[in-house]
């Protein structure tokens, strides 16, 4: 073979050689998956409980806040309406999503649907609710708790979940189901006190631990509609909740101390993993029970040496 032909054979092999490894990169970039979104825009999400006293920090008002940051179109429902009003005042004065505010008893079935029908008239549709309504409820053991107030601390903290979700699912439903998304998501609020045992009180550790198991069985009956139900249980965050009453440094430091980072949270970090539940970025996660405790339910009551 000629010096002149074999350097032609030598470049057409180099030139096959490259082409099918261009072809071998491309059915590679073919197989990879498209890289979930963390912006929530187009998202409208519902955030009950979204008010807090004055201008401090609850969970819902956080919550409010990051989805709006996000891109969401927020629905701020709270029993208290000026409390909503602030949080989404807030949200407009960053300038990022829009936001509506309105008054609601979420107890109350009609109630539940006159705050669908706020986002649905202001944004015309439904992606993601936020279950945040709870109070501590009745006070006292198996044997000293007053029977109308254990009634209506299971209505508020647990039946009105049911009673959003049973107005928001039909919306949702209505969502176009994109490839590899889903048409909503529903995150409870539960606590790390509905894992464990140890609080004071019967009724708070009994009503989330029916948020835990409530929000497992949404999970299963709600799939098959492309809508995803997840729960966040946070630790002992400082928040208005916990200190509005007053609350001694002695105190705060030694809930700080009982967890593993002997930190303290506060409504930040447990609105960081609700807007990861809400967002397609967590687009393969259904059924699951996030907690936010800086490891207090990692350990046993056993002290950590």
């Amino acid at each position: 073979m000629s010096l002149s032909r074999l350097r032609g054979y030598r470049a057409l092999t180099l030139r096959l050689s490259r082409r099918k490894l261009s072809t071998e990169r491309r059915i590679l970039a073919d197989s990879i998956p498209p890289r979930p979104p963390r912006s929530l825009a187009g998202k409208v999400a519902i955030v009950t409980g979204a008010g807090c006293e004055g201008d401090g920090l609850g969970n819902g008002r956080a919550i409010s806040i990051l989805l709006a940051e996000d891109g969401a179109s927020v629905v701020c429902a709270d029993l208290n309406p000026s409390w909503a009003e602030t949080t989404t005042s807030m949200i407009q004065s960053e300038g990022r999503g829009q936001s509506v505010s309105c008054q609601g008893d979420v107890t109350k079935p009609d109630e539940c649907q006159s705050i669908v029908d706020t986002a649905l008239s202001k944004f015309g549709r439904i992606d993601i609710l936020v279950n945040n309504v709870g109070v501590m409820g009745a006070k006292g053991t198996a044997t000293e708790f007053d029977l109308d107030q254990w009634r209506r601390g299971l209505d508020i903290n647990v039946t009105s979940m049911a009673n959003m979700v049973k107005v928001a699912v039909p919306q949702m439903r209505k969502n176009s189901e994109l490839s590899g998304q889903t048409r909503g998501s529903i995150v409870n609020m539960g606590s790390v006190a509905g894992l464990v045992g140890g609080t004071p009180h019967l009724l708070y550790p009994t009503s989330k631990g029916a948020v835990l198991n409530m929000t497992r069985a949404m999970a299963a009956h709600h799939a098959s509609d492309g809508i995803r139900v997840n729960c966040v249980c946070p630790g002992m965050l400082y928040t208005p909740m916990m200190y509005s009453k007053g609350m001694t440094e002695e105190t705060r430091e030694a809930r700080r101390n009982r967890s593993l980072l002997r930190t303290e949270g506060n409504a930040w970090d447990c609105a960081m993993a609700v807007r990861f539940l809400a967002s397609e970025q967590a687009r393969w996660i259904t059924g699951s029970i996030l907690t936010v405790d800086a490891g207090v339910t990692a350990v046993s009551a056993i002290q950590h040496v």
